[in-house]
């Protein structure tokens, strides 16, 4: 396989494997794409995204324009040659005029089995709807949303104790593989791109902090999902005694109550019913306070039976 000018278009830690990949197997990378550096933390610093970072490391140039369609930013692109364009969780839409430039296209690693999961944020609604299987999809993409042709697949399944930390590093760790293939079957033609069916896709958008809030009058494997699959971002929640009360590991049991309902603490954890079913918070973060086992709050915090969790919250 001979090895090509390569731009790199990505901006979170799950596009870094497929950059790294990129890198070992020989391909020039001559110059990498990613979003503005953003204030993060309490005091709000600057902080630059894992992908320039890691291109910094590796002498890379690196561009972070706040809009890759401007015309300067395109004349950039087609001045810098690239046989391909490799697009990971990149963040910005690419205007056909960008798509254009490289002889081979744009080559999207996106982390769900396409056509199922387009829009940002696959990885969590997969594990929010409760699907059993997951997985990444190479497309040549065009100027819609993840509506590309289709090049290769690989699956995952989702195990039962899987989160969205579990599932995040390892599609992560799939996506540069696939697309050393991807790109060995583009240059020999062994790949035919396979169009995509509209009518098997969903969206993904973007999640909020409402998408976090817990109906407890919703069943407890889809507040179970909910749970892991918001761990990180917004992270499911609850209220307790007028305070906001996090939830970041539970599993689903078959005793019932009214939904919100505490029906036991102890040892294992906080019991709460749900409209079907009863979930067992076992980890969880009080206002203020730290992320802790729940046995561990519950020691300096007793909560009494009956009591009514998300009692003062609205319904999602």
């Amino acid at each position: 396989m001979r090895n090509l000018r390569v731009i790199f278009m990505g901006t979170p830690a799950f596009a870094c494997p497929t950059l790294s990949a990129l890198l070992e197997a020989g391909h020039q990378v001559v110059a990498v794409y990613t979003q503005p550096d953003r204030p993060k933390g309490r005091g709000q610093k600057l902080m630059p995204p894992p992908v320039k970072e890691l291109a910094q490391a590796h002498g890379i140039p690196v561009h972070q324009p706040k809009r890759v369609r401007a015309p300067e930013v395109l004349e950039e692109i087609k001045t810098l040659a690239p046989d391909l364009i490799v697009v990971v969780a990149f963040g910005q839409i690419l205007p056909q005029a960008l798509l254009d430039i490289p002889a081979y296209g744009c080559v999207n690693v996106h982390a769900s089995l396409l056509p199922r999961y387009r829009g940002a944020a696959p990885l969590n609604w997969c594990l929010l709807n409760g699907e059993h299987e997951t997985g990444i999809t190479t497309m040549l993409m065009d100027a819609g949303l993840d509506t590309g042709p289709m090049l290769l697949k690989a699956t995952t399944a989702i195990l039962p104790d899987d989160t969205i930390i579990t599932i995040h590093d390892r599609l992560a760790a799939m996506g540069g593989p696939l697309l050393l293939e991807t790109v060995t079957g583009l240059l020999d033609g062994s790949i035919t791109p396979s169009p995509q069916n509209d009518d098997e896709s969903c969206y993904a958008p973007l999640l909020t902090k409402e998408h976090g809030l817990i109906n407890w009058n919703s069943t407890a494997t889809a507040i179970h999902n909910q749970i892991r699959a918001l761990m990180v971002w917004p992270g499911a929640y609850t209220s307790l005694d007028n305070a906001p009360l996090k939830v970041f590991a539970s599993r689903v049991t078959e005793h019932r109550g009214r939904p919100g309902e505490v029906l036991a603490c102890g040892k294992e954890g906080l019991e709460v019913a749900c409209g079907d079913g009863a979930l067992l918070i076992t980890e969880l973060q009080a206002a203020g306070g730290k992320r802790l086992a729940a046995f561990a709050y519950l020691a300096g915090h007793p909560i009494a039976i009956g009591t009514i969790l998300g009692a003062e919250l609205p319904a999602p």
